[in-house]
């Protein structure tokens, strides 16, 4: 297995140049690792990843490694993959919190049981059939596992519905979602992701839907990049929050009233450098009068991974990520950083939070500013 991943993500392609390891935020604050280093270090075992190695799962899968090598080595692919041959040799994985957050999607797996939607707020409109579904992915579970963080998860879920209300749509909210299985796929466990994934395709296929609208990323990513390669071309469009709202407001369908300050925005690697979502978070936060917006150093797709993903590594290196980011965002002089993706804004805020930060900056998801930008 480990001779065709490195055939399949051009793994033996690599120059050795070390624009990877340059590039690498962990490799910043990690000596010891370096995404050539982990494949040099594949290369010369002949059985396979011994289970003392721990590079696998220091990697953040950011794709700013993969985005700037001149041979095209997919070394996101490359980490994903090992990781799966990594769970058959007999390797646990490495979860953070306890495991809490993985152990509860791969729950999800099991029995055919409904999710309580009381979350959802008396005053909004969503329906259990129609054309577009918003797929609230985990949201609902991190509102109760980050709660203390001060990270208003299940606010997100309703600032978006919110939004959609306001731009004319009632969404589907269904209680047969499941999680994207984005965590479980890019910890190694496929087969945890292609369950889930299919009773994801069928409560859509059920709904009516047309369309399926994201708040989360990584839920996007999911299925607009890898749920094809699984089970085909889907039968519905796709597309993140920023996208929808962004074109409801081009089509005289929404509008904002008037809002001063400056704000910073944080682009997920995931809608980022793997989706190529850039223009729309933009156009979105420019529609708002009032409302400046300053751009960090690195933007797009120069920006800085916010230091986690798939909660499977939470160190200081990892610490030290998040305070960067949250430094070069104070640097531009804005009073909030806006997030596209709730796993941004719990990293972040859980780092502003346990850092040593005299005046950090504020930290909002993207649609819980936007709603806000309605009532004023």
């Amino acid at each position: 297995m480990l001779e065709e991943t490195i055939q399949r993500t051009k793994a033996y392609y690599c120059l050795e140049c070390g624009i990877c390891t340059g590039s690498c935020p962990v490799s910043r604050y990690h000596p010891d690792f370096s995404p050539r280093l982990m494949v040099e270090r594949a290369l010369l075992r002949a059985e396979g990843l011994a289970l003392e190695d721990r590079e696998i799962w220091s990697c953040l899968t950011c794709g700013t490694c993969s985005a700037r090598c001149p041979s095209l080595v997919d070394y996101n692919e490359f980490t994903r993959s090992t990781r799966v041959a990594a769970r058959k040799d007999g390797h646990p994985g490495v979860d953070t919190h306890a495991g809490t957050v993985l152990a509860f999607m791969e729950l999800q797996t099991k029995g055919a049981g409904e999710r309580d939607l009381s979350w959802i707020a008396d005053d909004l409109r969503t329906s259990r059939k129609g054309k577009v579904l918003f797929f609230t992915g985990c949201l609902p579970y991190f509102g109760v596992v980050f709660r203390d963080y001060g990270v208003d998860a299940v606010g997100m879920a309703n600032s978006t519905i919110r939004l959609m209300n306001a731009a004319g749509v009632r969404p589907v909210v269904s209680p047969a979602e499941r999680c994207c299985g984005h965590d479980p796929y890019w910890t190694g466990d496929a087969e945890t992701m292609k369950t889930l994934a299919r009773r994801n395709l069928r409560m859509i296929e059920e709904s009516g839907a047309r369309k399926v609208v994201f708040a989360c990323p990584e839920c996007y990513a999911m299925f607009k990049l890898v749920y094809p390669d699984f089970f085909g071309r889907l039968k519905f469009e796709v597309a993140h929050v920023t996208e929808f709202l962004a074109a409801s407001v081009a089509k005289g369908k929404l509008a904002f009233g008037e809002m001063e300050g400056t704000v910073t925005y944080q682009d997920p690697c995931r809608l980022g450098r793997y989706a190529g979502v850039y223009d729309e978070p933009r156009e979105l936060l420019a529609a708002v009068p009032g409302l400046e917006l300053v751009e960090m150093p690195r933007a797009r797709a120069e920006a800085l991974c916010c230091g986690s993903s798939g909660w499977v590594s939470c160190t200081r290196v990892n610490k030290r990520i998040q305070l960067e980011r949250l430094t070069e965002a104070a640097g531009t002089g804005a009073s909030t950083l806006v997030t596209g993706c709730p796993k941004c804004n719990i990293h972040l805020a859980c780092a502003a939070r346990d850092g040593d930060i005299d005046d950090p900056i504020e930290i909002r998801f993207v649609t819980d500013l936007m709603a806000e930008a309605l009532g004023t």
